[in-house]
């Protein structure tokens, strides 16, 4: 029997946050991201994108591109906010799916024809989406992800469509190859090379020519030119590490602030880990030069989920990987190798009265967000840190950069 699948995405998902809280920014080019010129942009509104402006853009090439868009920040709490909301519908209503970003869905609802249509159960969960959030949100429903994510991609802006079974290759023939989902800038160069502009062209082509010239990958993407793709809907995925990053607007030699801004990291990751009840026993440090020479440290430590502990070996691996002396162009942090588990009390160094500490200290970020508490000497780094909590749908980790 023909799987159901129906795959979710929220429009310009940051701009409509935004323009909820301010309906100004309505009708206008509104860029999300780093204020600086050394910033990305990491959303864009459709009005933006009309003067080719794109996600993970330069800052400074989309102010150039449109001189008069309104750029903002971004609020990481309000995000996580919006999604948690939509999360909860999805979650409540569906009976299987999984959150890819923090923005994007799929949901396996095979089988339910028998009790009422597919498509019409989506536009309602859809529409329960948009009366409850005010967010817009488009769907594509069809046999497979590919399919029903190369949907989505039509039905934009906010908008749905419904590729039925064995009309797979007749809808995906005339498109682009580019909507194939694992066609980047560098394959979609090297299929136009080949002459290969249609996905159409994919589909007459012999498997084994494309296997030859793509080797696995070829045969991958002949199969979802032809719309064959038996990928599962998971409905969960466990993260094996959790990162940050800062990349400086002025490359620095400051130690101090390099040390500052590492504590802060590896404070909120430590936090993260806590809040996703989950333990480390790997450190990362990275440092990136001046001339893009980067460097790297790691040690492997007792299971841990601890400030102290944490910071204290980020200190280390610091000190001992940075010995160039020469400008620091980016800092971050990684913990690695994650299993669940609780914090565990350390009988040779923590005391009760710390991990009551911590726990208070917990409490009152999660009412009062992520800087409501945090060391002295980290008082000048709001702001660095994960960009939102990174087991809450796996959204990606976008790093943060320091105003000078």
């Amino acid at each position: 029997m023909p799987r159901s699948i129906i795959h979710i995405d929220l429009d310009t998902f940051f701009v409509s946050c935004e323009r909820i809280l301010d309906p100004k920014l309505n009708g206008k080019p509104v860029l999300v991201g780093g204020l600086s010129d050394r910033g990305v942009v990491a959303a864009c509104s459709y009005e933006a994108r009309e003067y080719g402006i794109h996600s993970a853009m330069p800052m400074k090439m989309a102010r150039q591109l449109c001189p008069h868009a309104i750029v903002i920040h971004g609020n990481s709490g309000i995000y996580s906010k919006y999604s948690d909301m939509v999360t909860d519908i999805i979650k409540d209503q569906s009976p299987l799916y999984e959150k890819t970003s923090i923005d994007e869905f799929y949901i396996d609802a095979s089988g339910m024809d028998k009790f009422f249509g597919c498509y019409k159960w989506a536009q309602e969960l859809r529409e329960k989406v948009i009366k409850e959030t005010n967010l817009p949100i488009s769907f594509g429903l069809s046999t497979s992800k590919t399919v029903a994510k190369i949907g989505t991609g039509q039905a934009k802006p906010n908008n749905h469509t419904f590729i039925a079974g064995g009309l797979e290759k007749e809808y995906l023939a005339p498109l682009s190859v580019k909507k194939i989902p694992m066609v980047g800038d560098k394959t979609y160069q090297m299929l136009r090379s080949m002459g290969i502009e249609q996905i159409k062209t994919i589909q007459e082509m012999p498997v084994e020519l494309m296997e030859k010239v793509l080797g696995k990958n070829g045969i991958t993407l002949w199969k979802k030119a032809n719309g064959i793709d038996d990928s599962p809907v998971i409905p969960f995925h466990d993260r094996k590490s959790i990162s940050s990053s800062l990349t400086f607007e002025k490359d620095t030699t400051n130690i101090r602030d390099l040390k500052e801004i590492l504590t802060t990291m590896a404070e909120k990751l430590s936090y993260y880990l806590r809040m996703g009840n989950r333990l480390t026993s790997c450190i990362t440090v990275v440092i990136r030069y001046s001339d893009f020479d980067t460097r790297t440290r790691q040690t492997h430590l007792p299971y841990t989920a601890n400030d102290h502990t944490i910071i204290k070996t980020v200190m280390e691996l610091f000190d001992e990987l940075y010995n160039r002396r020469v400008l620091v162009r980016l800092v971050g942090v990684r913990l690695s190798h994650l299993v669940q588990g609780g914090y565990q009390i350390n009988l040779f160094e923590d005391t009760t009265e710390m991990v009551k500490l911590y726990q208070a200290m917990d409490k009152i970020r999660k009412r009062f967000g992520q800087d409501a508490v945090k060391r002295a000497c980290t008082m000048d780094t709001t702001g660095v840190g994960m960009f939102q909590n990174p087991f809450n749908g796996q959204p990606p980790v976008i790093p943060a950069h320091r105003r000078s």
